[in-house]
């Protein structure tokens, strides 16, 4: 089963593959900073992943757009910027976080 490591906060939690980063985590009891439905509206829940970013599913066109209708034209040029409520987890993967916490 894949693991996913959240830093700053140095959790490890176990994720089913083919789940979404955020459901792994939030499933362990963890808070996740998201301001919609968890439907990649808001990208509040934008990680940068350090590790394993070939280990995540591919980029959607719904999270591609969302990213840059939110952050800007430039969002989508570095591959490390993830929504959590999309990428689904394929492997190991170290991502970065702040807000990130026990609920």
């Amino acid at each position: 089963m894949p693991r996913i490591r959240v830093e700053p906060l140095g959790i490890e939690v176990d994720a089913p593959r083919g789940e979404t980063v955020l459901d792994a985590v939030c499933a362990h009891g963890f808070f996740w900073p998201v301001g919609c439905d968890r439907i990649g509206e808001c990208t509040n829940c934008a990680m940068e992943v350090i590790s394993g970013v070939g280990r995540l599913s591919a980029m959607g066109r719904y999270e591609r757009q969302n990213l840059v209708r939110q952050r800007g034209p430039g969002a989508t040029d570095d591959p490390r910027l993830r929504l959590a409520c999309q990428a689904r987890v394929e492997g190991d993967i170290v991502v970065y976080k702040r807000g990130v916490a026990p609920a």
